[in-house]
């Protein structure tokens, strides 16, 4: 039995948790909606205070989907309580990211600034000059977004200069040997 699939998941007050016939499951919460397809093969029961997800046999494919869904519903119930945020460092002389209104600007050694637009899924927020914050509800949607910041610009191996998360390590190379 798949350890993942068979905990229950808990559902705070303040979040309504809904399964359609067609195994659509919503979760409505304070910080909004998020809605997701889940397989038909695996069951979803919504009791008071609490959802479980199970499934009908031990098939190589109803495992793989048993742990899957019950992590989805999950991180659904946690995005719509409290959010998900990422946040990246920016490392380099002249690297910088300014936050106007909607727009995230980042200035990253180009010839012009690379601009990323705040959506209704995920918004930007710039503590510092060198740090942003990648915030939303859906957990998919905030690392891609992050995931596409971080790729303007990877951290390179020799200075770290670049784009990276808070708390990565970059791996360091040595530079070329001096002359003897």
């Amino acid at each position: 039995m798949s350890r993942i699939g068979r905990k229950v998941i808990v559902v705070p007050a303040g979040v309504d948790v809904t399964v359609n016939a067609d195994n659509l499951v919503t979760v409505k919460g304070p910080k909004g909606t998020l809605a997701t397809q889940i397989s038909p093969v695996i069951t979803v029961n919504v009791a008071p205070g609490e959802v479980h997800v199970t499934r009908p046999d031990d098939e190589k494919v109803s495992r793989s989907l048993h742990g899957l869904s019950r992590t989805l519903i999950h991180n659904m119930v946690e995005g719509v309580t409290n959010g998900y945020s990422k946040t990246l460092e920016i490392v380099g002389v002249g690297y910088r990211a300014n936050k106007q209104g909607q727009t995230l600007t980042l200035s990253l050694g180009y010839s012009h600034p690379v601009i990323f637009k705040d959506t209704d899924e995920v918004s930007f927020s710039c503590p510092n000059d060198t740090t942003v914050v990648v915030s939303g509800i859906d957990k998919q949607k905030v690392g891609q977004v992050a995931a596409e910041v971080r790729g303007k610009r990877p951290p390179e191996p020799y200075k770290g200069k670049g784009v990276k998360y808070a708390g990565e390590h970059i791996r360091r190379k040595a530079g070329k040997a001096g002359k003897k």
